[in-house]
């Protein structure tokens, strides 16, 4: 095996972490693949608005914030392959290998960036409406709605977080449980019920209706009766399900919610392996993933130096 045919690095998943992760490991001269399985700016690009990134505070579409970060890695010489999914990792030698459905790639490094995927609700309108009033992070796009009506939907910890931080803003929060029990804990139950304007109701969420955006939200009671009620926006708050499977089966060690464990300089439990974003849920946010993928890079290249002495 020829070692110019050996990538110094090789990061899978093309979200704001493995992006940024290619900036920085490209520009410090590292030979940097990256394998996106769908669309490079992974759910970041679906953001309409994005208002909490620094350096922007008029606003940045999340189309043109991974688009800037697309040609910084390009421009630094980081190769991009999108859409090559990875159904196999071998990591367990000082050469690793990784697996995409046009090939085998050789790499001293291994960067996860896989990210998670949001549970979806699954009923009609969800998808229609994403965008437009329907969002999957409410800390992301909640100041879109300040003084509106908008819906959460969920029964555990994270619908009752979202409803608590959305009643800072919205004119009122309603939050559907979409099941009959409640799974979050009791005094963040009750701190919601404290606020004047977030009111629960013990319901499944049917369908979401609109015309350009969305109006209005159909409910069925767990007694049967259904009912239509306006809103200006909905989260969906069912949790996330990290995409770690394939790194599962390759040795790399997960918590029980599935998140990749990392130390703090993202180094996973196999020598020469590190991951970045939302795959580690370390804040969900696209400035720690930008964070973390930055951290493991460099990192990574301090693995390679070592090695290749």
């Amino acid at each position: 095996m020829l070692e110019d045919k050996i990538a110094d690095v090789i990061i899978i998943g093309g979200g704001p972490a493995g992006l940024t992760a290619a900036i920085y490991a490209a520009r410090l001269g590292m030979k940097t693949q990256v394998f996106e399985r769908w669309m490079l700016g992974g759910r970041a690009a679906d953001a309409p608005e994005i208002w909490n990134f620094p350096g922007f505070p008029e606003g940045i579409s999340g189309v043109e914030l991974t688009g800037r970060m697309i040609k910084q890695a390009e421009m630094f010489g980081a190769d991009l392959r999108t859409p090559e999914e990875v159904p196999n990792l071998s990591l367990d030698s000082q050469i690793k290998s990784v697996t995409t459905r046009s090939g085998s790639f050789q790499c001293y490094s291994v960067i996860i960036a896989t990210g998670t995927q949001r549970k979806k609700l699954l009923v009609p309108g969800e998808a229609k409406f994403l965008g437009r009033g329907v969002s999957y992070c409410a800390v992301c796009d909640g100041p879109l709605f300040r003084g509106k009506v908008v819906a959460v939907v969920g029964s555990g910890v994270e619908a009752f977080e979202d409803a608590h931080y959305l009643s800072s803003l919205a004119e009122k929060v309603i939050l559907i449980t979409h099941n009959e029990e409640i799974t979050a804990e009791k005094v963040l139950v009750d701190e919601c019920e404290k606020k004047g304007n977030v009111e629960i109701v013990k319901a499944k969420l049917k369908s979401i209706i609109g015309g350009e955006i969305v109006t209005s939200v159909k409910i069925v009671h767990f007694n049967g009766d259904e009912e239509e009620i306006p809103v200006d926006g909905i989260f969906p708050s069912l949790g996330g399900v990290p995409m770690t499977n394939l790194v599962k089966k390759a040795g790399i060690l997960v918590d029980k919610r599935g998140c990749l464990k990392v130390d703090r300089r993202q180094a996973a439990n196999v020598e020469g392996v590190y991951a970045a974003g939302d795959c580690t849920c370390g804040g969900m946010q696209i400035v720690n993933a930008a964070g973390e993928g930055a951290m493991a890079a460099m990192q990574a290249f301090r693995y390679v130096k070592k090695i290749k002495k």
